[in-house]
């Protein structure tokens, strides 16, 4: 569980969530379209989900 949560700590992880949240928090207020928003969003996670597939593969 501690090793979990020291994962989820991350420089990525803490990258990933905090984009995520800012571009969230455009969509909501209207500085971004929807369809910019899944863009990056899109890019994001697939990139994080990417590299987490990559290290257990490597492992």
């Amino acid at each position: 569980m501690k090793q979990r949560l020291a994962q989820l700590i991350s420089v990525k992880s803490v990258v990933t969530l905090t984009l995520t949240a800012v571009f969230a928090y455009l969509s909501v207020a209207g500085r971004v379209t929807g369809q910019e928003f899944l863009t990056v969003f899109s890019v994001v996670i697939a990139f994080y989900f990417g590299t987490q597939y990559q290290k257990k593969a490597d492992t």
